[in-house]
């Protein structure tokens, strides 16, 4: 598993960023749903030598965020997974733990790893048996995951619908691993340094994460190889095989499996986070008929800029979840509406104690009838706003007037929604605390 770059054109835009949860205004498909436990095993206990950093990679500040947490939160989105165990080395326990801690992750076990890939993977699979074993009065299987899934803590663009096929094949199969076509012709040398013979390519794959066995599987396995095998081997797949006699599914996976491997891929890793945390935002209404027309048009816009838009009444009951994710706001006011309702959702963000990836964009839609005279408030909204960015949040606002003439009511949306686009991808200082007129 030590080179994931398998695809040729580089680095590969995911649909969407775990931290978003593409699609989620629309029901979970049926086919994504499991029944049986899950859970995951992340060893991250590399030094990260080939990125030249003094930070092993997994470590490394990504708009803010170390890589790890992104890799964590691809894993705690989907819900039939219920427990991630990260392997780290002993020395940077305390700071795994305080990344737990700081950015909110709610399934995750620290444990300490071993010298090795598989020594550290070992110490994961038997700490999943440990969690079952410590709970008084319960069998060692009561609630062991059927499935476990092995995978890098530095390949963060990981999908739930490739876990699923992974888990899937796994439970029926006793193992499945992800592979990709190879780029380069593998050769082998002589001791000399001469071309010894080439392999054909096309019948070759070359192996990736995740991996997925079943705990029973994966626990024999380990149980069974060599000291040699700990200490050189690096393929999961293969201690199935030789060991249990499981020969695993294999499944072509998405060039989004990519891995973090140089100090250049760190900044790739960073370009394709910001452009789809970029890609989505919430719009709060308030529950007016006013507001709830404008949203449901600006929604319809967007889509044409490829910027999904969920759209819902507030942020209390099960829509407070939107606080803890990483998501833009748009709070449209209607008529006689005032910036009163910007402050207090200001202060639930400051509630919600986020840990913001980057500056958080946060848009002021406000809608005035055609008789409405304009006032003056850009001096209100930058005071607002000069507040709000303090805290990492650019607050722009938007003011747009009602026509009765549907072209022009249509024009006026579209120009709303570009508007918004732009201020959520590109994040102007320049713009903060500005009233654009739509």
């Amino acid at each position: 598993m030590e080179d994931g770059r398998c695809d040729p054109d580089g680095p590969s835009h995911p649909r969407a960023f775990p931290g978003e949860e593409a699609g989620r205004s629309e029901p979970q498909p049926a086919e994504l749903r499991v029944d049986f436990p899950v859970s995951v095993v992340l060893p991250a206990g590399g030094t990260g030598e080939r990125t030249g950093l003094s930070t092993p990679k997994q470590f490394c500040s990504v708009l803010g965020r170390p890589l790890i947490s992104f890799t964590v939160q691809a894993f705690e989105r989907v819900s039939w997974i219920q427990s991630v165990v990260v392997v780290v080395a002993k020395e940077n326990m305390e700071l795994m733990t305080d990344i737990v801690q700081r950015f909110q992750h709610r399934k995750v076990r620290v444990v300490a790893g071993g010298s090795t890939r598989h020594r550290s993977i070992c110490n994961g699979v038997l700490a999943l048996g440990e969690e079952e074993e410590e709970e008084e009065g319960r069998p060692a299987s009561a609630d062991r995951p059927k499935v476990v899934i092995i995978h890098d803590a530095v390949r963060p663009f990981v999908e739930e619908e490739f876990l699923y096929k992974i888990a899937v094949a796994a439970k029926e199969h006793g193992a499945a691993g992800a592979i990709r076509p190879l780029v380069s012709t593998v050769i082998a040398t002589t001791s000399e340094g001469y071309l010894d013979h080439s392999l054909e390519r096309g019948k070759y794959r070359a192996s990736e994460m995740p991996q997925g066995f079943t705990y029973n599987v994966i626990h024999q396995a380990y149980q069974r190889c060599t000291e040699s095998d700990f200490e050189f081997g690096t393929e999961c797949l293969h201690l199935a095989l030789q060991y249990c006699g499981t020969n695993a599914k294999l499944i072509e996976g998405p060039p989004t499996l990519w891995k973090v491997t140089y100090k250049r891929d760190l900044a790739a890793a960073e370009s394709i986070i910001k452009e789809s945390l970029s890609g989505s935002a919430c719009v709060i209404t308030g529950g007016s008929a006013g507001a709830v027309t404008l949203a449901d048009a600006l929604q319809k816009a967007a889509a044409a800029l490829d910027l999904e838009l969920d759209v819902v009444s507030d942020l209390t009951g099960d829509n407070g979840r939107y606080l803890s994710e990483e998501c833009n706001f748009i709070r449209v006011s209607v008529n006689g509406s005032c910036l009163s309702e910007v402050k207090s959702f200001l202060m639930d963000l400051e509630a919600a104690n986020r840990a913001l990836l980057h500056p958080l964009v946060v848009i002021w839609v406000r809608l005035c009838r055609p008789d409405e005279p304009v006032v003056p408030e850009p001096a209100a909204i930058m005071d607002v706003a000069s507040a709000a960015k303090l805290r990492n949040i650019l607050l722009y606002g938007i003011r747009l007037h009602q026509s009765k003439d549907p072209e022009r009511w249509e024009r006026s949306v579209s120009r709303v929604a570009e508007i918004t686009s732009a201020l959520i991808r590109e994040r102007s200082p320049a713009l903060v605390g500005q009233l654009l007129q739509a």
